[in-house]
């Protein structure tokens, strides 16, 4: 069954990742402490730290011995839904929520320092949300699971960093509320799914978007905004994240060089390659292929999670 937040606790020894999800991602350090590798560069994590992380933004760890998080996951459209009614006074309707996050939210990752005092009050409301999430029962104790969830984020969100939005007077007096306001959700449209699932089939052709587009039957500007719209990135930058991904996983499982795991994934220099994986994931290739002396399994409670 489909849940639009749920939450894990896992234990993790051995590196992670670079991996990203389809849905943000809310992790509370527990015990222990890590190194993370994501656009934010190269952070260590401890007791007291909560990471924020954006639909689709590839991240890595590093644990320093173990690191205990517990780990929220929420879909987009839900906090969407909540960002709406939270900005009621300057949107319009539902519709315009997605752009108005990419307006104040500008920072796909973040290290949130709340301190051991401030991110303590969290437990209690943590374990209970993993205990309804673990139980499955999100229907029958929908009110619950959604009074946890707001007095977590109630306490995290005076850390997140905005850009500031402002409103002049004359935007303000554009603005008309309609009645009824628009609720609707924007419908994953085919066209994204198709050109996601061409994407995914063979990473390491050069695809341009006029040809993507040209499948689908778009131009490519109906392609660009259809596609954001589902996924929160342009198809040629989803690629990239896709090819990034697959080049960690090159570089950890195999004995392949840089420049052949990036020619591998379709990048044609050993520069290129390695300009590109630092910029999502924060470090090298080679600093990254470092990590693989300490192993590089993905814990099996962390992949369970439905994305």
């Amino acid at each position: 069954m489909f849940e639009p937040v749920l939450a894990r606790t896992s234990t993790i020894h051995r590196p992670v990742g670079p991996v990203a999800y389809d849905c943000v991602k809310l992790i509370v350090v527990r015990d222990g402490s890590a190194i993370l590798f994501s656009e934010f560069g190269e952070q260590p994590v401890k007791p007291g730290d909560v990471v924020l992380l954006g639909a689709n933004v590839l991240c890595a760890s590093e644990p320093e011995g173990h690191v205990t998080v517990t780990t929220i996951y929420a879909d987009t459209d839900f906090l969407l839904d909540q960002l709406f009614w939270q900005y009621a006074d300057v949107l319009r309707d539902r519709l315009d929520a997605q752009g108005f996050a990419d307006t104040i939210y500008t920072e796909p990752a973040q290290v949130l320092r709340l301190g051991e005092d401030r991110s303590g009050m969290l437990m209690p409301w943590l374990d209970e949300l993993v205990a309804l999430s673990v139980d499955g029962h999100y229907r029958e104790r929908f009110h619950r699971m959604q009074a946890l969830w707001h007095a977590i984020i109630d306490q995290i969100a005076p850390f997140i960093r905005i850009t500031p939005y402002r409103t002049s007077p004359h935007q303000r007096a554009r603005l008309r509320p309609t009645l009824p306001r628009d609720r609707q959700f924007a419908p994953l449209r085919a066209e994204a799914r198709q050109v996601r699932d061409v994407l995914r089939s063979d990473i390491a052709r050069s695809w341009g978007l006029a040809e993507l587009a040209g499948m689908v039957h778009l131009s490519t500007k109906q392609l660009s905004r259809v596609f954001v719209d589902a996924y929160g990135k342009t198809p040629l930058t989803y690629l990239t994240m896709l090819r990034v991904e697959e080049m960690a996983r090159l570089l950890r499982e195999t004995d392949l060089s840089i420049e052949q795991a990036g020619r591998r994934v379709g990048w044609r220099s050993r520069n290129r390659a390695s300009a590109v994986f630092r910029e999502c994931v924060g470090i090298t290739p080679s600093r990254y292929r470092a990590m693989r002396s300490a192993g590089s399994s993905v814990p099996t409670n962390e992949t369970s999670v439905p994305t």
